[in-house]
């Protein structure tokens, strides 16, 4: 069984790389997903895209905690687990994105024997928000990009030549051997991909690194749902603008209405899609300072609202009117989509 770990930091797009990973390659695949929180999203996200495709995906999930640092024994032995039992060709595994990518291989190094390999590590390296995140996350983003085998930069698809080389200089300044693919993934040709699940670790690339630990909260939140799309847009208004606390990374998929959305948060921009009915809506919220019970208060309303009662949206008591959020008594003409 040979271990693809595809790292990089919250919202880069890990897991739609992976989609595009087994569907340019068509090869017998395993996955497994780290969330850093209690509740798995993108498990669901991945199975959701594989319908159509020739080879199904197993996917496994192993949340609450960071498989660098506190889940590591489960890690390793979910690992043997797998090559125990379905034995795939490849295992990829998506770490949760405040990871460290250097922690991860030398937990899969002490497992390493004659039927597990390691593959050279990719890094997804959101171009759109990279310095942001290095700004807030040093020691996170500098040990993935340095650790990595190839760093895939994303969301700049339409970014010129001059902005390409700009990225790729700053990359360069952290790791100046670095492997560097610019040009968007969905660019290239069946050789690159296939080349991905050939090329062996380059242990000399790996240098022993302390131990990190990440101060970020995480929260995760089952059965939300929300009465119209609108309603959608005003609560992401207010997670970008900080009325939940400082969130750098959200996601989740749930029922507004008669449709089901998908909705994605990095930094300050969010967006929203379209998706297939599911099993169980579901979101994820990591950041610092969370306010949990407002999060609930307004994806969870079923909890605080008694059958019958016609309330206002977010509000419990018509009396707490003025003491909710401006962005709550916001008129709908008002949000626009980013």
């Amino acid at each position: 069984m040979k271990i693809l770990v595809i790292s990089g930091f919250l919202g880069a797009g890990k897991t739609t790389f992976i989609k595009e990973l087994a569907k340019r390659t068509k090869q017998d695949f395993a996955v497994m997903e780290n969330e850093y929180g209690a509740v798995g999203v993108d498990g669901g996200l991945l199975s959701e895209g594989n319908e159509d495709s020739d080879v199904p995906l197993n996917i496994w999930e192993l949340t609450e905690g960071c498989i660098c640092c506190t889940r590591k024994s489960d890690f390793a032995t979910s690992i043997l687990t797998i090559a125990n039992t379905i034995d795939p060709e490849y295992l990829i595994v998506e770490p949760t994105g405040v990871g460290m990518l250097s922690k991860i291989i030398e937990n899969i190094k002490m497992i390493q024997y004659e039927r597990i390999s390691l593959l050279s590590p990719i890094t997804i390296l959101d171009g759109a928000h990279f310095e942001e995140m290095l700004d807030k996350f040093p020691e996170t983003c500098r040990d993935q990009i340095q650790a990595a085998g190839l760093v895939v930069i994303s969301k700049k698809e339409n970014a010129d030549e001059k902005e390409r080389i700009d990225l790729e200089e700053k990359v360069k300044s952290i790791s100046p051997q670095a492997n560097i693919c610019s040009i968007h993934y969905s660019q290239m040709d069946e050789l690159w991909w296939r080349n991905l699940l050939k090329k062996p670790l380059d242990e000399k690339q790996m240098a022993e690194k302390e131990e990190e630990t990440s101060d970020l909260e995480n929260m995760g939140l089952k059965g939300i749902s929300l009465r119209h799309e609108n309603e959608l847009l005003l609560f992401l208004q207010g997670v970008v603008s900080g009325v939940f606390g400082d969130i750098y990374r959200a996601k989740g998929f749930l029922k507004t209405g008669n449709a089901w959305l998908r909705f994605d948060v990095v930094d300050k921009t969010y967006t929203i899609t379209g998706i297939e009915p599911m099993e169980e809506s579901k979101s994820v919220f990591i950041g610092t300072n969370l306010k949990r019970n407002l999060l609930r208060e307004a994806l969870q309303k079923s909890l605080y609202i008694k059958p019958g009662m016609a309330v206002p949206f977010y509000r419990k008591k018509e009396e707490e009117k003025e003491k909710m959020p401006v962005m709550f008594r916001s008129r709908s003409g008002r949000e626009k989509r980013k």
